[in-house]
């Protein structure tokens, strides 16, 4: 599939690709994602092409998107805009987890999103606890520019993801780790989006797309309560579970979810 780029407004040179033909749909993947991530990139846009034309992309730092410091929210909200410039002026958005953050807030921010979709954007209503990932992403920061990547990852996931010691053990065994690694320094990106907190849901009055939020019905209690609280702090936003589902959710039906609210609508 040809790799086509487009200019963010700080120079940056962002990579995407596209398949299918219909409405534009943009994919935003969140943490250790780049385009090809299974249910934020290429995977999902494939069982999506025959209603939408799909653009996956390489956030910065990622894959073959440039990267240019410091990072901010702004800077990837300026992406997601030079995105949906080059689909046309307006698109139809999706965001997994930290990506709906990013989607949310760009949404916010009054980009062209007609319709946005996001499945458990990683809402943290507790402000204790977007303070304390605040300081985590300065470790993770300090640790991708030392070179300690493994050691930002494992502080991903057992941190932030709360994955037990013994799984992290087991994925560090798998020839993925070393593309986990590789993209180690973008973890501090998703963590400050993050990290916003409670201060986030005062904001979500501004989203005028219509909105799809979604949770799984096999996620923690928490999440869900914070996925809800965030849907009706959303004007005219729909909360949908899919049952069964985790975090990992199935990109089948996933995609399911997305066509069902995106045609239906």
């Amino acid at each position: 599939m040809k790799i086509h780029t487009v200019t963010s407004v700080d120079g940056t040179s962002i990579a995407f690709e596209t398949t299918g033909k219909g409405p534009p749909l943009i994919l935003v993947g969140g943490a250790f994602c780049d385009r090809t991530a299974p249910t934020s990139g290429t995977p999902l846009a494939a069982l999506l092409a025959h209603r939408f034309t799909v653009f996956s992309y390489d956030r910065r730092g990622r894959g073959d998107s440039g990267d240019t410091p410091p990072h901010s929210l702004e800077r990837e909200v300026e992406d997601l805009a030079a995105l949906i410039m080059a689909a046309g002026g307006s698109a139809a958005v999706f965001g997994n987890s930290s990506g709906g953050l990013l989607a949310l807030d760009a949404a916010a921010r009054g980009l062209s999103i007609p319709k946005l979709v996001v499945y458990e954007p990683p809402v943290i209503l507790d402000a204790g606890r977007a303070r304390a990932f605040e300081a985590l992403a300065t470790q993770l920061d300090e640790a991708a520019r030392e070179n300690r990547r493994s050691e930002a990852v494992e502080l991903y996931f057992t941190r932030v993801m709360q994955m037990p010691e013994p799984a992290v053990a087991q994925i560090r065994k798998a020839p993925m780790w070393a593309g986990l690694e590789h993209i180690a320094h973008t973890l501090s990106y998703d963590l400050l989006i993050t990290a916003r907190g409670p201060s986030r849901l005062e904001q979500m009055s501004a989203v005028r797309a219509a909105t799809l939020v979604m949770d799984g019905g096999a996620s923690p209690a928490w999440m869900r309560e914070a996925i809800q609280t965030l849907a009706q702090a959303i004007p005219s936003a729909r909360h949908r579970t899919l049952e069964g589902q985790t975090h990992a959710v199935d990109p089948k039906a996933l995609a399911r979810g997305l066509e069902e609210f995106l045609v239906n609508l």
